[in-house]
């Protein structure tokens, strides 16, 4: 049996090959210390909606294992084709462990936390299901804590899944290749009676316009995207 993929396990590693540990520690510390500047506040509330809220934590307080840099949840996102979106916009239901997690942070950094981002598979943000969610809160500067993980892991094949739909490069490699085992299965001298090396590439040809075709009328139909446009897409067709 394949273990299932613990998205949480894979972006703290992630951050463990891509991040200096204790560059994390200062960021925050500064951006915590900076928060509570007066003209910092001022220009908070002037920027309204417009700006990025800061959530200011005791940082003495904060677990700095689950202190992620947003650079870190896009390539987390990307990888699995997951949406990382404002939790206004999730439509399953958050557990009651996640709330209690939130009141105890909120109790322990004399503060009302704001601007909760969560990671899931898109359909989460449509309908209700079980997979994977993660609950984050952001610090500021592009920092974000993870608050809570709950639901089931993802499909051990997910990446698998997503990698052709990474970039262009990838997809084009992908039809690339499926047209090439596909034309191995035409049975030798189907169209004529000579098997020639100029037949098989004519074959192949065919079927890779062909295989691209669809998937291009596929992706403009449907409004389809790949994984570095949507995963942090609010819209529904992309």
């Amino acid at each position: 049996m394949i273990k299932k993929t613990n998205i949480e396990e894979k972006l703290l590693q992630v951050k463990e090959r891509r991040a200096d540990p204790q560059k994390i520690i200062q960021d925050v510390y500064q951006i915590l210390n900076n928060s509570t500047n007066i003209d910092l506040r001022i220009e908070k509330n002037l920027g309204s909606s417009q700006s990025q809220v800061e959530n200011a934590f005791c940082f003495d307080k904060l677990n700095t294992s689950n202190i992620y840099h947003i650079d870190q949840i896009k390539q987390i996102c990307i990888d699995y084709r997951l949406r990382f979106l404002d939790s206004k916009y999730f439509k399953g239901d958050i557990p009651k462990e996640a709330i209690a997690k939130i009141k105890n942070l909120e109790k322990d950094h004399d503060l009302d936390l704001k601007g909760f981002k969560i990671v899931a598979p898109s359909k989460l943000f449509k309908l209700k299901d079980k997979d994977d969610p993660l609950l984050f809160a952001p610090i500021g500067n592009d920092y974000y804590y993870l608050i809570h993980k709950w639901g089931n892991d993802l499909h051990p094949l997910r990446r698998i899944f997503a990698w052709p739909f990474k970039n262009i490069v990838n997809l084009t490699l992908v039809v690339f290749l499926g047209s090439y085992l596909l034309t191995l299965l035409v049975p030798s001298g189907l169209f004529s009676k000579s098997n020639t090396s100029a037949e098989f590439w004519i074959i192949f040809f065919f079927m890779f316009k062909s295989s691209a075709s669809v998937i291009i009328f596929y992706g403009f139909a449907l409004g389809k995207n790949f994984n570095s446009g949507i995963w942090n897409s609010k819209y529904f067709n992309t």
